[in-house]
């Protein structure tokens, strides 16, 4: 699960009535008893979604916070649907929605145009463009998709959180406000055809969005919780849930006093739960996220029956309705600037600094509340004049699609003065034949030119990712691209993981340039091994849709495919074993066992060496550091790699050759992030396409050592890579 969850409600209501009154528009709510449970809810969830945001680590569940607002925002909002069409038989859109752009957009407005500055002074510029196009999705409330497709996506791993990623929440709410006020005037509209009355045809419409809802999430979070955690379909539920009790506000009201007590404090008990016993290792949110949500409904329920005795005996206390109603805005900035506090402090940030950071956000939180927020929410004129309104909301949202569109020309501007013509680069081939030691791969602290621009760095990628036959982490079909030549007699597969793909654009120009067919199987973090692999997302769950991967490919490969040369690398290196421990042991031994079958098939297995870790985004530090690159350089001793785990694997076996290319990645004690005028790291550990090319020469050379004759001419290999 994203350990990034989110939002404050923003309703365009004042609060919530008291027992059992549904709410009228806004201006004339206003003089109604507020309901103070809800007020305090809101502040027990913004408390837990900030808590949680700072590091507390007794909150490990804190994200619960979100649930329980998405369960008021859809009482409070179709309550007041609701109440609209009891009174006038129908909803009118126009005044919904100039209601609510009256209440969200001038602040969320102000907050991203503070976002890009913070952007342009504290994220480093690499980050610059998925903010840059972050800050545009949250204007315009699509966000939670962008963040969605990155979740799953693995060229994004290790990307920092961006500074707008709690406003895929309020994506999700106005999603889901384009709808439901629809289907509402559907519903009156078959109530008038039908000669019925409209709440039970709101019900079945309502359950009709609701259950599939529930299905879907249950299911997608099983199979993609990255995903599943921000997309609107599996939350629509949530906000169903609230709405429903919108529509059962008069039943709510009818419970014995007894019962609503109990009620309402084990809703608060099963939130209060939620927040300390799930966390980010729970998937989410499918069923998990019934408790909150009920904890959440309980609550309200009970509310619209009893407030002596209930939980309004503490949620409705001043403090509790003091942050309740600073909520929304207290959401808006406390990510922010958390985010840009994170990488002021080199990308760690204690759970101190991070309460000192929460508790700074209050400031703006407040003046926004009391400045913006307000003013043009009971402006008398304003909400008079639904048209001024939303003239007034469209403005907003201009301003803060502009925001972002100034962080992406800033990016534009940046490569263009630091790239400059595209220019060849040597890479490793200014190293020795014997590159151990020499000092052209020594750090230095300055180039005159590099390629790739470090603000592109993650654009330069093997093929196999444009040409979409790279598998995601969730699925398990084998998907494969071939390149070279299709006809050739010499059949050679690279499989394993990214660490293979990275290998691709060598292996594309010893193909054409050696007349191979090249064909390759490859899956996120998914090793050739017939060992069971852990998820590498921190879930501490086991990888079971990779272990079905190897199932598949490894037959397809002896039966279907039958190469001659199979070539594969990895990142991983240690695996379940049968007691369950997670150890390098059982890494060999899966490893032995699928290149047995894979030799005992007739093929030889080619095993490229794991390059050195630098334990940081290389890439990142260059751009930051352009004049002083020997900052961005790592210990080679202390690197991590899989290449011990490969060479173990490797040793004593027939036909299994292990290749070792470090000492031309890594030439001298300190790794070097720049050698020949070439960016070594792309992200992570996985070295750049072009410096990937440049050792091409140095990959064939090796390669007849282990029964695989490969020329290679330089001249020839300056076009396409195939």
């Amino acid at each position: 699960m994203t350990s990034q969850a989110s939002l404050a409600t923003a309703t365009d209501a004042p609060s919530s009535q008291h027992r059992g009154s549904a709410q009228n528009g806004a201006s004339s709510g206003e003089t109604r008893r507020q309901r103070g449970d809800i007020e305090g809810l809101r502040a027990i969830a913004v408390t837990l979604v900030v808590l949680y945001h700072a590091g507390v680590s007794f909150l490990p569940g804190g994200y619960v916070g979100v649930d329980v607002f998405l369960v008021i925002s859809g009482f409070l909002i179709t309550s007041q649907l609701v109440s609209e069409l009891e009174r006038t038989g129908s909803v009118s859109l126009t005044r919904f929605y100039a209601r609510r752009a009256k209440r969200l957009l001038p602040a969320v407005a102000v907050v991203l145009i503070v976002t890009a500055a913070l952007t342009r002074i504290f994220i480093p510029k690499t980050q610059w463009e998925a903010v840059g196009g972050d800050i545009v999705g949250s204007a315009l409330y699509v966000v939670n998709w962008r963040f969605a497709a990155r979740s799953v996506d693995y060229l994004a791993e290790g990307t920092a959180p961006s500074p707008v990623q709690h406003f895929w929440s309020l994506a999700v709410e106005e999603q889901y406000y384009v709808v439901w006020p629809l289907l509402i005037i559907l519903a009156a509209l078959l109530a008038r055809m039908l000669s019925r009355r409209a709440k039970p045809i709101v019900w079945t419409l309502l359950l009709l969005v609701a259950v599939p809802s529930i299905v879907y999430s249950v299911i997608e979070t099983a199979h993609s919780p990255e995903s599943a955690f921000f997309v609107t379909p599996t939350r629509v539920w949530e906000l169903a849930i609230g709405a429903g009790l919108a529509l059962s506000v008069s039943q709510c009201a009818k419970l014995p006093r007894m019962w609503a007590i109990v009620i309402g404090w084990a809703g608060v008990a099963c939130i209060a739960a939620s927040a300390l016993v799930f966390s980010g290792a729970t998937a989410w949110p499918g069923y998990h996220a019934a408790l909150p949500t009920l904890g959440t409904a309980a609550v309200i329920a009970a509310g619209c029956s009893v407030v002596r005795g209930g939980p309004e005996l503490l949620l409705g206390t001043a403090p509790f309705r003091w942050i309740g109603g600073l909520s929304y805005s207290l959401y808006l900035w406390h990510w922010p600037l958390l985010v840009a506090a994170t990488a002021y402090w080199s990308g760690t940030l204690t759970v101190g600094h991070g309460l000192l950071v929460a508790l700074v956000a209050v400031v703006p939180a407040w003046l926004t509340h009391r400045l913006i927020e307000n003013p043009l929410r009971y402006s008398a004129a304003i909400s008079n004049s639904p048209r001024l309104a939303l003239s007034l909301g469209a403005n907003f949202t201009f301003v803060g699609v502009v925001a972002g569109m100034a962080i992406l020309l800033g990016v534009s501007s940046s490569t263009a003065v630091a790239g400059g013509p595209a220019r060849q680069a040597p890479g490793a081939a200014v190293l020795a034949a014997d590159p151990r030691d020499d000092p052209a791969g020594a750090p230095a602290d300055h180039v005159e030119y590099m390629v790739p621009d470090p603000l592109q760095a993650t654009k330069d990628l093997p093929d196999v990712y444009a040409n979409g036959c790279h598998q995601n982490a969730d699925d398990a079909k084998v998907l494969s691209c071939t390149y070279g030549n299709p006809k050739s007699k010499i059949r050679v597969a690279a499989a394993g993981d990214s660490k293979i793909a990275q290998w691709l654009p060598a292996l594309q120009l010893l193909a054409t340039q050696n007349n191979w067919r090249l064909t390759v199987f490859t899956k996120s973090g998914c090793t050739l091994t017939s060992a069971q692999m852990m998820k590498a997302d921190g879930t501490k769950q086991p990888y079971t849709s990779c272990t079905e991967w190897n199932s598949r490919l490894l037959p397809y490969l002896i039966n279907t495919e039958k190469p001659d040369y199979v070539f594969t690398s990895q990142l991983a290196s240690s695996a379940i074993d049968a007691a369950g421990q997670v150890t390098p042991e059982a890494m060999v031994a899966g490893l032995r066992k699928s290149w047995s079958a894979l030799t005992r098939a007739g093929m030889r297995v080619i095993v490229l060496a794991d390059n050195p870790d630098p334990g940081m985004e290389v890439y990142e530090c260059v751009a930051k550091n352009p004049d002083h690159l020997s900052a961005c350089a790592f210990d080679r001793d202390k690197a991590h790699s899989g290449a011990p785990v490969q060479k173990k694997a490797a040793a004593g076996m027939a036909r299994v050759s292990f290749i070792d290319l470090h000492d031309a990645i890594c030439p001298t004690a300190r790794c070097s992030a720049v050698i020949g005028n070439v960016l070594v790291y792309r992200q992570g550990s996985h070295l750049t396409a072009t410096y990937v090319k440049t050792l091409t020469p140095r990959l064939a050379k090796a390669l007849p050592k282990a029964g695989l004759r490969a020329k290679f001419d330089a001249a020839a290999a300056t076009g396409p890579t195939g």
